[in-house]
């Protein structure tokens, strides 16, 4: 197995991350709804754009600092929210924000996390964003809101695509559940993967931290993971919950699984800083477009009344460099750390993290472009 060190791009981290995790936790991470259409679009989707080099432009140095929600950071991409960290590596959630912080960019945390909002808040100095969702007991939802607040978080981040779970087949077949238990069919997995399951049977408290505490909003024992989201869902959710639950915050607040010029002009109107365009990384509708798509149209409809952050599919520091030329502000990368976190722990996030910036960097130059703020849509081509 490659170390960290020869993991060259994101790719490599994800194999190492298949080597290492046990089947049905890989492909918890891998997958995503019906059959994968647009999980795989959201990344194919990038080709369909062509970078138009300017040359003989000083680029010595390259500038790749951005603001957002008012904060500065120094890369223009950052951490989306991903649940239980601990499925995939034993540093958890608190090993990616350590890694966050050391680059000076934002990390979001999932309401679904292995480890506590106030853990998180307490382990570094660096900028913070918590993502919630709108549950069926409001009241937990307005105590996540005084949590953040009194933990310090920088911003809050709203899902909306999830009134219930995708259909995610692969979860299906690899026997998913939640917390992971081993059948006959996974036996042998898991067996195979004996450091994971060494670190995961050590710690055999497996709990979403932020909810262990209200056992009416969790349940108990061990359901298929669907099953368990859906329980949490709320199908009656409005823009009116919304427009509360950003009165409830009154800080930044961001609108996360949004694609439509029409649905970005609503978030504007309940007084939305940004929105985070996404499919939720092709879990949850299928035939949705890639959010890279999605991007000049509603930067049409909106202007600059809205940050817009991509998010879906980055692989590539070309792929980051086409979201911001298309009009993006800033964008966010799910997959592309958790496979370094999965591949090992904060070290491996870390190696993620580096490999975008250094790819991100070098393209840059080649683009003749100096500054995130010099990119615009003369530097890009649709096919």
């Amino acid at each position: 197995m490659p170390t960290l060190e020869r993991c060259y791009n994101v790719e490599n981290l994800r194999l190492k991350a298949k080597r290492r995790l046990p089947a049905p936790l890989f492909h918890y991470i891998d997958g995503g709804s019906d059959d994968e259409w647009s999980l795989r679009r959201n990344t194919e989707a990038f080709d369909d754009y062509q970078l138009l080099p300017n040359y003989l432009k000083d680029v010595k140095d390259i500038d790749l600092s951005t603001k957002l929600l008012g904060k500065n950071m120094a890369l223009p991409f950052f951490m989306s929210p991903t649940g239980m960290s601990q499925l995939f590596h034993h540093d958890k959630e608190l090993g990616a924000v350590r890694a966050a912080a050391k680059f000076d960019v934002m990390y979001s945390l999932s309401t679904l996390s292995t480890t506590s909002l106030e853990d998180v808040a307490n382990a570094t100095d660096g900028l913070k964003m918590f993502q919630i969702y709108i549950l069926k007991d409001r009241e937990l939802t307005r105590e996540f809101v005084h949590r953040c607040k009194s933990a310090g978080y920088d911003a809050l981040c709203l899902t909306v695509d999830t009134p219930l779970a995708g259909n995610r087949e692969r979860d299906l077949v690899n026997g998913m559940t939640m917390p992971p238990r081993i059948t006959l069919k996974s036996m042998l997995s898991f067996a195979l993967h004996f450091a994971w399951a060494f670190h995961f049977l050590k710690s055999p408290n497996f709990q979403l931290s932020n909810v262990v505490h209200r056992v009416d909003a969790i349940g108990s024992g061990t359901m298929g993971l669907m099953d368990y989201l859906n329980s949490q869902f709320d199908r009656s959710v409005t823009w009116d919950d919304a427009a509360w639950l950003a009165e409830q915050w009154d800080g930044p607040f961001v609108i996360k699984g949004l694609q439509s010029p029409a649905d970005a002009q609503r978030a504007v109107d309940i007084g939305a800083n940004a929105i985070m365009i996404s499919n939720h990384g092709g879990r949850q509708l299928e035939g949705t477009p890639a959010p890279i798509d999605c991007i000049e149209p509603i930067r049409d409809v909106v202007g600059d009344q809205l940050e817009l952050i991509m998010d879906g599919g980055i692989r590539r520091g070309t792929h980051i460099l086409k979201a911001l030329a298309r009009g993006a502000d800033a964008c966010s990368v799910g997959r592309g750390y958790l496979y370094g976190l999965a591949a090992g722990g904060q070290a491996g996030v870390e190696r993620s993290l580096t490999i975008l910036k250094d790819e991100l960097e070098r393209s840059m130059a080649l683009l003749g472009c100096r500054s995130i703020a010099d990119l615009n849509a003369t530097q890009i081509l649709k096919r």
